[in-house]
């Protein structure tokens, strides 16, 4: 399915999202009167979100992101990090208040948690593997094990459509650890966090992304839990304000993360203005 026709079809669901429930507003209010927004982000590793050895500084796009929100409701910024196991439990249980922990929109996660529709970006799940296994196609992982992080929207289809024998693992780094200590054929995250591994880390050199074309690719978003309308209206300003002012494609390739198609796609929709 297109991206465009994804979104269309999910367009039911985002408007049963941004139905008000009792005290739609509490998180903005509570925002507001704290003086301070709690943002859930991933932190294992570039491009998305990872602490810098030197400087113990969060780097990475989503805490970009997260930053440039705080800064335009006017509060400080304070980061949870959460894994992939943990992040849509912490939203429902108010341990943050927003999540960007570089999760993908889809007609599961929709139906349990609200989101801001104007996506920033989107991902696909990269095959990392021996180089010396020779995969051309995604049916080579029939009967292999793939780890992969617990939660990560990838298992279904590499289990469902590949045969597959998933194994879920706390998070990427575990992950991957695993796949270098040969406990898995493969393992299977989004792709550019991979693709940043094999090129920059000598340690991986016997590794890489065979395959050209990730599985699922689907948008970036921001989460919120259900209910939040007046969050949700406001985050959508904000990114939308990101395409118009150029911003979002700036800290995008910053960050060494492709403009991919759908990228394109919405900054035609929100052109930057001309100066």
């Amino acid at each position: 399915m297109e991206t465009t026709q994804f979104l269309a079809a999910l367009g039911v669901v985002a408007f049963l999202s941004s139905v008000p429930l009792a005290r739609a507003d509490a998180t903005l209010d509570k925002i507001k009167s704290r003086g301070t927004v709690v943002v859930g982000v991933v932190l294992s590793g570039p491009p998305f979100g990872y602490v810098d050895p030197k400087t113990q500084q969060q780097l990475g796009l989503n805490v970009d992101l997260a930053a440039d929100i705080a800064k335009r409701l006017g509060v400080k910024l304070e980061t949870v990090a959460v894994t992939p196991a943990t992040r849509v439990q912490f939203l429902q249980q108010g341990k943050v208040d927003i999540a960007i922990p570089n999760m993908q929109l889809n007609p599961e996660r929709a139906e349990l948690m609200g989101y801001v529709p104007t996506p920033y970006g989107d991902a696909g799940g990269g095959l990392i593997t021996l180089k010396s296994n020779k995969v051309t196609r995604w049916e080579d992982v029939k009967g292999k094990t793939i780890c992969l992080s617990q939660g990560s929207n990838y298992a279904k289809p590499l289990a469902e459509l590949y045969g597959a024998d998933v194994k879920g693992l706390p998070s990427q780094p575990d992950s991957l650890l695993a796949l270098k200590g040969g406990n898995c054929f493969g393992s299977v995250h989004d792709s550019a966090p991979l693709h940043l591994l094999v090129s920059d880390n000598p340690e991986w050199k016997d590794f890489e992304l065979p395959l050209a074309n990730d599985l699922i690719p689907l948008p970036s978003v921001i989460w919120v839990r259900k209910g939040e309308t007046d969050l949700i209206n406001v985050l959508d300003g904000f990114v939308q304000d990101w395409y118009r002012s150029g911003w979002l494609f700036e800290v995008t390739r910053k960050n060494r993360i492709p403009i991919t198609p759908l990228l394109e796609e919405w900054q035609a929709k929100y052109p930057v203005a001309q100066k």
